[in-house]
């Protein structure tokens, strides 16, 4: 009974009202403190475990994050610092948060050559929305769907995609007569990327969108590039990262708003399609359509135990599908054609190329795609400076050692610099220089398989590199057949790190229509 006593008199002590708020700063403190004492040992834990990696000096509460002004100019210290710390710099991002920066092949070789997941801070914000499909995912479910999702790159599948392209190509020149005429620069990437989205949706889809005519007018396109738009949105806003944060805060709400948008579209086509196989009396009476569509692909694939994919899976890689075909490649699409119009000597040499090979013809054929080398070459030169993915990222599950008998410990974030790799002064000569004859063949049997990669590498490299690369070059075809392109020296691009490359200030071109020269 003493002891009963006692427990209520201590009790009735701390909630009391002139006591209670006292103890309560007493338990926030120690909290606080507790925190901060976290804080301090993973801040410890990972310096001592990257302290065999020097790097440029950071803040010891911001990191290296005030280094990064936003400015147009983020790109150029990524190279300068990896002139000054070869192979390897670690970037902190806060105080705890650090990544080990990676920018040479020897040590890209390493990385990539491994399945170890994505890490788990940016990608994770596209998970909403595109679930967990071949880009995010790992271990044995990553496995699963790379095997089962491969033969929907197969060239057979890819060939009818390329008249697809090119419509949606055409269409996107044909909005460009206006600015030939008025002789006047116009912002290229905004037009790029609604033709890609074009074509993603009838390739994907077999939907034809007219989403470059009717811009507003189709409420999943608009969820799509607002969808986009949020997650770059996120990436670059601290605060952001925070779930909590996020969902309280507009852009959340309209982010959640734009999901359940793709989603009730995606869900609604596949579900249209499923009734569709269903009245077909075979499986193999699809295959006598003009082409099999992305979404075909997915609901007829089947693992060894005869098992497909379920709906939530189908929706997540189509989601996928739309953002990486999307983005990425209006990204790559706009840097190739701005190097071009910057270089007009090696566009001159292309349209000679393009010219010999289409005869007169006005659209581009799967045929062509293989006849266009020194194109191809300019292409992957654009790769080289302006790649879409700039950078990417691994979250390590086991310690990995590199070349030199560095290692890493399981649990750090390490990142591949690709814009830095792809601009390394120890493996590219004059690497900032626009020069196309890099990718001659010979050339290429002289450098690391891991110098370029624009698609990464590995086992874990894009599994559309094939697709994308086709889009670029009927874009690239097409665009030089029937236009010149010329830089506007007075709108020159910033070049703003994202998902995907972009640029602050836009990337604008002028462009004269050949049809036009007397």
């Amino acid at each position: 009974m003493d002891m009963y006593d006692k427990l209520q008199r201590a009790v009735e002590f701390y909630l009391d009202p002139i006591h209670f708020p006292y103890i309560l700063a007493v338990v926030v403190l120690v909290y606080i403190a507790l925190k901060v004492t976290q804080l301090v040992v993973r801040r410890y834990e990972g310096a001592r475990a990257l302290e065999c990696f020097p790097g440029p000096p950071g803040h010891w509460l911001f990191g290296h994050v005030r280094e990064f002004k936003q400015d147009g100019t983020d790109m150029d210290k990524i190279v300068k610092w990896g002139e000054a710390y070869p192979f390897a710099f670690p970037l902190w991002f806060g105080p705890v948060i650090a990544f080990l920066n990676i920018h040479h092949p020897s040590y890209a070789k390493t990385i990539l050559a491994s399945t170890e997941p994505k890490d788990d801070i940016a990608y994770r914000f596209l998970i909403p929305w595109i679930g967990e499909g071949l880009l995010v995912s790992h271990s044995n479910k990553w496995f699963r769907h790379r095997r089962l999702l491969t033969p929907g790159f197969h060239y057979d599948v890819l060939k009818p995609y390329v008249k697809l392209i090119a419509d949606s190509t055409k269409v996107m020149l044909d909005k460009w007569e206006a600015h030939a005429k008025a002789n006047e620069s116009f912002e290229l990437f905004q037009h790029v990327s609604l033709m890609t989205l074009d074509s993603i949706m009838k390739c994907a889809f077999s939907c034809n969108s007219n989403c470059q005519t009717e811009s507003g007018t189709n409420a999943y396109i608009k969820a799509v590039y607002e969808l986009c738009d949020l997650v770059n949105l996120r990436f670059r806003v601290y605060p952001y990262h925070s779930d909590i944060i996020f969902h309280l805060s507009p852009h959340g709400y309209r982010f959640r708003k734009a999901c359940k948008i793709a989603h009730d579209h995606t869900e609604e086509v596949i579900r249209r399609r499923k009734e569709i196989l269903k009245h077909e009396e075979e499986e193999e009476k699809v295959q006598t359509k003009r082409h099999m569509d992305f979404l075909d692909i997915l609901l007829c694939a089947r693992d060894e135990n005869q098992e497909g994919l379920s709906d939530e899976d189908i929706r997540a890689e189509v989601d996928t599908f739309m953002f990486e075909g999307h983005d990425t490649t209006a990204s790559g699409i706009s840097w190739t054609l701005y190097s071009l119009a910057s270089n007009p000597e090696h566009q001159q040499l292309c349209r000679e190329e393009i010219s010999q090979v289409l005869q007169g013809k006005d659209t581009v054929d799967w045929e062509d795609l293989h006849k266009i080398p020194y194109t191809t070459m300019c292409i992957k030169e654009s790769l080289r400076l302006y790649p879409p993915v700039p950078g990417m990222a691994r979250k390590l599950t086991k310690p990995m050692t590199f070349f030199d008998g560095r290692t890493v410990p399981a649990g750090f974030l390490v990142g591949t610099t690709v814009f830095g790799l792809h601009r390394n002064a120890t493996v590219w000569e004059n690497p900032h220089v626009f020069d196309p004859l890099r990718f001659l063949p010979e050339n290429c049997a002289k450098r690391s398989p891991h110098a370029f990669v624009p698609f990464s590498a590995g086992p874990r490299n894009c599994i559309g590199q094939n697709f994308a690369m086709n889009e670029m070059k009927v874009a690239v075809c097409l665009t030089l057949r029937k236009y010149e392109l010329m830089a506007d020296p007075d709108n020159k691009p910033k070049m703003l790190p994202r998902l995907v490359l972009r640029s602050l200030n836009g990337i604008y071109l002028k462009v004269k229509h050949l049809e036009l020269e007397p």
